[in-house]
């Protein structure tokens, strides 16, 4: 979103607000209803990556996701957002973590700049409702992913309570979030966009997703 392209002040609220684990688990708790804490573990078993493995972090945002990146590795890590505020801020931060090997790209989650089948693993942490073709952006994800390669993430969704559902419509009408829309949606746009192995776990009005790219089928000869 436009928005995001130029705002600094929203981008840098957002980015603080789930980069501090106690500020984070509050607001999960009083925007959402919901406990935080698999997200920030999903990010710890970043530490299980294995060598060679290439990573695409869309949106990588002010770069949380590095925290639990291995302090060595072979691994390949692409950071990409569209906002050049979250750019700066998660170059700080893999500094601070003493990671140079990221490389960081700023573009549309809806036109990755990489070819297909590219990926081992795509992260997708708390970006895809503020997008405005969520289902295009999972689709390009999977574009990008190798056959067999796997997908997760979390996002906030409609459907959960009427508060919650309230502060996700305010949020849209100020340019923070965009189209958005409820667990059985994203579902359904990990389906279309060639995906299986789904899992769509709600947990008040965040989704936590993950997803694997359908293998190439075995040839008959």
């Amino acid at each position: 979103m436009d928005d995001w392209r130029r705002a600094r002040l929203t981008a840098v609220v957002y980015d603080v607000g789930v980069e501090h684990e106690r500020i984070g688990r509050i607001g999960g708790r009083l925007l959402w209803g919901a406990d935080l804490d698999r997200y920030y573990r999903d990010i710890d078993d970043l530490r299980t990556l294995v060598d060679g493995c290439r990573v695409l972090d869309v949106p990588c945002g002010g770069g949380i996701a590095f925290r639990g990146l291995p302090e060595d590795g072979s691994y390949r890590y692409a950071a990409l957002d569209l906002s050049p505020v979250m750019l700066r801020r998660s170059r700080a931060n893999a500094a601070r973590h003493g990671l140079r090997e990221i490389e960081f790209v700023q573009a549309s989650a809806t036109a990755l700049p990489y070819r297909e089948g590219g990926f081992d693993l795509c992260l997708s942490y708390f970006g895809l409702h503020c997008f405005p073709a969520p289902a295009a952006a999972l689709a390009e994800m999977a574009r990008v992913l190798r056959p067999g390669g796997r997908l997760r993430g979390s996002s906030v969704v409609r459907g959960s309570g009427r508060r919650q559902d309230m502060v996700i419509s305010l949020f849209r009408r100020i340019g923070v979030f965009g189209t958005g829309g409820t667990a059985d949606d994203l579902s359904s746009w990990l389906a279309a966009a060639g995906l299986d192995e789904i899992s769509v776990e709600r947990d008040g009005a965040v989704a936590f997703f993950s997803a694997r790219r359908s293998p190439a089928p075995h040839s008959t000869g």
